[in-house]
């Protein structure tokens, strides 16, 4: 694709880094074809290439963004899938967090829609205030048929999602050490994340027990927190770096007091972020080298098992054994880790059956199922539609956005892939099949 940026343009490390993206289009459209929202609505403007052009002119113009712009770039899930599909390696992600990032800085939205989007940003990455949000849903909840059309229908989309009842707290989530069974084979330090944590406690639980199990030493750092994600994805570029500066440098001392072999991530979301740290702060004179560091030891919990070994794994008698996967987008896309959670879900003794349209997003995407709920409830009934199909007795899905998501609508439990591998190998069944 021709480009047509001035020098002084080109002087932003940004503009620079999307200019050598857009150039890589060569307008094929063969992301057209796995693109979730093009294929729900049928406009090429929300479609990967419909969307670079409008990046492009937006860029290029260097004026506010347009609300015609906005509305399209709004309904991009990030989901990835172009980026599996495009023959010529166009880095559809590092564009549209850059064209997010430039219309946070020069749009202003309607009162309501920046209202909401600063709630969410400042409840979702703090355990503590989103605990307490999701207190307030449950109060909120039996006047869900009156106040649910409020903000557009999102007020009723964030009452759907809230869990009816809320866990305690784990005593896993704070920082500690947890030694290693028997003799130790590897140190790694675990992200515990700020959604999961307050919806699925046991997940952090089940990681620990496994990785223990398997002689692996895990520290829960002083320092770390939120991965970034979530205000990343809003465009909120100056609040994502601080988040994730937080963690390089919790992580970075853990790993300078006693060398870290791996830093594990359970919420693909939020590994497919931490991957990325190297790029994010490439620019930050003190941090750069850390965060690529921090970036290229980074892997998902099933990525490590599959390197580790998952040796003596067994289904217990009786068990539901028939799985389906639903691999999150931040996994097959993002990280393009397909194979490693099946192969390890076999291995333990269960059936794993393929779900049809496994490149589809099921519309969680961070808070998208909050700020699009129409086109994520669709995305959300395709997705169970098609798992349907395999009959399964489990779902299994190693992303918390997901599993809230499809557990909505799923007739079968959702249990997290790490859920089953713990169980497995003699932890506890599953909270989500009791």
């Amino acid at each position: 694709m021709q480009t047509n940026f001035t020098l002084a343009q080109l002087a932003d490390p940004d503009v620079a880094e999307s200019e050598t993206i857009l150039r890589k289009c060569v307008h094929c459209g063969f992301c057209t074809a796995t693109c979730p929202t093009f294929v729900t609505l049928g406009d090429e403007l929300d479609s990967p290439r419909g969307r670079i052009y409008q990046i492009k002119d937006m860029l290029e113009n260097d004026k506010p963004a347009p609300s015609r712009v906005v509305k399209h770039i709004d309904r991009c899930l990030s989901c990835l899938s172009c980026m599996t599909t495009c023959p010529s390696g166009v880095h559809y992600m590092h564009l549209v967090d850059h064209a997010r990032a430039y219309i946070e800085k020069t749009h202003i939205r309607p009162f309501a829609d920046r209202f909401l989007r600063n709630l969410l940003a400042g409840l979702l990455p703090n355990p503590s205030l989103f605990r307490l949000a999701l207190a307030g849903a449950w109060l909120a909840r039996p006047f869900a048929p009156v106040v649910g059309g409020l903000f557009g229908g999102r007020l009723g989309a964030m009452l759907k999602l809230a869990p009816k009842t809320l866990p305690k707290p784990s005593p896993v989530d704070v920082p500690q050490v947890f030694p290693a069974t028997g003799e130790r084979r590897a140190r790694v330090a675990m992200l515990n994340g700020c959604a999961q944590p307050v919806l699925q406690p046991q997940i952090n639980e089940a990681t620990v027990r496994l990785l223990n199990r398997l002689g692996v030493e895990v520290v829960v750092a002083q320092g770390a927190g939120c991965c970034g994600a979530l205000v990343h994805h809003m465009g909120k570029a100056e609040a994502s770096h601080h988040q994730a500066a937080a963690n390089i440098r919790a992580w970075m001392t853990e790993h300078r007091r006693e060398a870290l072999d791996a830093v594990i991530i359970n919420a693909s979301g939020c590994g497919t972020t931490v991957k990325d740290y190297g790029f994010m702060l490439r620019e930050d004179a003190e941090l750069a080298e850390d965060a690529a560091a921090v970036s290229a030891m980074t892997k998902d919990v099933t990525e490590f098992l599959a390197e580790l070994g998952l040796d003596g794994a067994t289904v217990p008698d009786g068990a539901p054994k028939r799985v389906a996967y639903h691999s999150a987008c931040s996994m097959q896309h993002g990280q393009k880790i397909t194979q490693q959670p099946k192969s390890l879900l076999s291995q333990a003794g269960f059936e794993v059956v393929e779900v049809p349209e496994a490149h589809l997003c099921c519309g969680s995407a961070g808070t998208y199922n909050i700020m699009q709920p129409e086109l994520a409830t669709k995305l959300r009934d395709r997705k169970v539609a098609n798992i349907r199909k395999t009959a399964p007795d489990i779902i299994a899905a190693g992303n918390i956005g997901c599993i809230t998501q499809i557990a909505s609508a799923a007739d079968v439990p959702v249990i997290h892939t790490v859920e089953l591998l713990d169980w497995a190998t003699g932890g506890p069944r599953p909270i989500g099949l009791s």
